[in-house]
């Protein structure tokens, strides 16, 4: 579908991050734009420039006669296809796209996607790293940081990197990456998403423009992601961190093992910054790409041993009076927190809690028995977790993060760690999971080293 901007008229919803880059975006195309968002004026801030730049504005709700004015409808990850004004716009045949979608109209380099439920930021920053060490010019985003409609502004890229969310794969008609990465597919968003087959599906439509001229690249030892893959297109590509593969690539516990494309090289894991079995997952997946597409493999590898991680997904924060605190605010949800806690040693004290997504808490059961010692709960889903957890470990409840600073420092003995790894959204007590975090880690290096009390006193 092609889209004829300038002149059109068309409706931006949602004024977050992504949104805002529309707007501009379409109106600096030569669009006559409305941007419409539920927030008053108050809530939301950049609408100067835009109203500069001749955007107009549908705030305090969205108007059906707005709606029905426009000859394209342009939707912000996380608005909801069932949204009224849309619903009704939709029943009079307007079209309606997600901003991805857009963008990728835009864009003539090829396009590398990765999708999952948990490491696609991870892999999104380490593939953009090999492209860009490997000399390319290559712009790195979407659901990660910098929205894609914004690649679509400079015509001159050689490479676009983008994470794409369940959301922003809602709303998509011709959405086709060169190389499309689905990691893996484990519970998650069941407060959007009225069952698992439901959010897998949403998932499954990254594959669902591509050829075979394109390759999609597939978590071999996930079952969802290997069910979903069946009916594709496009080349496969998997990655296994249960053993060497034919094709492919492959873990056997030492060394990552590429074969079956012309060549076989090994790369020695001892040798990577990032830890984990799960960051051995990520920088498998992340080298597919760059390796088909011809980066030299020890040029590759060079980038991705000089990653030590993204913030707010397990980074030490600092030692405390022998405690080591980590924020791992980037743990959204069960998933993630099962791979965060399988890598640190008891006894730990989980900081959890937040807006409740509507999943399961019974996974995370038994490795919270084996290594949480104590559990701190705050936000709106903390009763919730106290009763899938009560009877396995002992469990607190805080006001705010401060108080669950103040609590896990109390309980946990020197030789143990504190994790803030919350298993939920953060949009109850804070803007993002950035902004969690930040606080997180401020709040504890804020607090003072506790005197021993056997060398604290005065010598004469």
């Amino acid at each position: 579908m092609g889209l004829e901007i300038r002149g059109s008229d068309i409706v931006v919803v949602g004024a977050g991050r992504s949104g805002l880059a529309l707007a501009r975006y379409l109106a600096a195309a030569g669009a006559r734009v409305t941007l419409s968002d539920q927030r008053r004026a108050a809530a939301l801030a950049g609408l100067e420039e835009l109203a500069a730049a001749g955007v107009a504005f549908d705030l305090g709700g969205h108007s059906e006669a707005r709606f029905a004015a426009a000859d394209l409808i342009v939707i912000s990850p996380g608005v909801p296809l069932n949204l009224p004004a849309l619903a009704a716009a939709a029943g009079r045949g307007t079209p309606i796209i997600g901003e991805i979608e857009l963008a990728f109209q835009q864009l003539s380099a090829p396009l590398v996607a990765v999708a999952g439920t948990n490491g696609k930021s991870t892999v999104t920053t380490l593939i953009g790293l090999i492209f860009s060490h490997w000399g390319k010019k290559t712009f790195v985003g979407g659901n990660l940081g910098t929205p894609l409609i914004s690649a679509a502004a400079e015509k001159d890229w050689e490479w676009i990197v983008a994470e794409v969310s369940s959301f922003q794969l809602e709303a998509i008609r011709t959405f086709r990456p060169r190389c499309g990465l689905l990691l893996n597919i484990t519970e998650d968003h069941l407060d959007r998403y009225p069952d698992m087959a439901s959010y897998a599906a949403a998932k499954a439509n990254l594959f669902m423009n591509m050829e075979k001229t394109d390759t999609a690249v597939l978590n071999a030892d996930d079952p969802r992601v290997m069910a979903l893959a069946q009916g594709i297109r496009a080349r496969r590509v998997l990655f296994s961190a249960q053993g060497e593969m034919s094709v492919g690539i492959g873990f056997n516990g030492r060394e990552i093992v590429w074969r079956g494309f012309g060549e076989e090289r090994r790369f020695a894991v001892a040798e990577l910054r990032l830890r984990g079995l799960h960051n051995v997952e990520n920088v498998m997946a992340s080298l597919i790409p760059a390796l088909l597409a011809g980066c030299p493999p020890p040029m590759a590898w060079q980038a991705v041993c000089s990653f030590s991680g993204l913030e707010h997904r397990m980074a030490l924060v600092r030692v405390l009076d022998g405690v080591s605190w980590y924020n791992d605010s980037k743990g959204t949800n069960v998933g993630s927190v099962i791979k965060s806690l399988a890598g640190l040693a008891p006894p730990v004290t989980l900081i959890a809690g937040g807006k409740d997504k509507g999943g399961d808490y019974a996974p995370l059961r038994p490795l919270v028995a084996d290594k949480v010692r104590h559990l701190v709960l705050i936000g709106q889903a903390a009763e919730r977790m106290a009763e899938a957890f009560q009877d396995v470990t002992c469990v607190h409840r805080a006001t705010d993060l401060r108080h669950a600073v103040e609590r896990a420092r109390e309980v946990t003995p020197a030789g143990g760690s504190v994790l803030l790894s919350p298993a939920c959204s953060s949009f109850d007590m804070f803007t993002s999971f950035e902004d969690r975090g930040r606080q997180f880690t401020e709040l504890v290096l804020a607090c003072e080293e506790k005197l021993d009390a056997a060398t604290s006193g005065s010598t004469i």
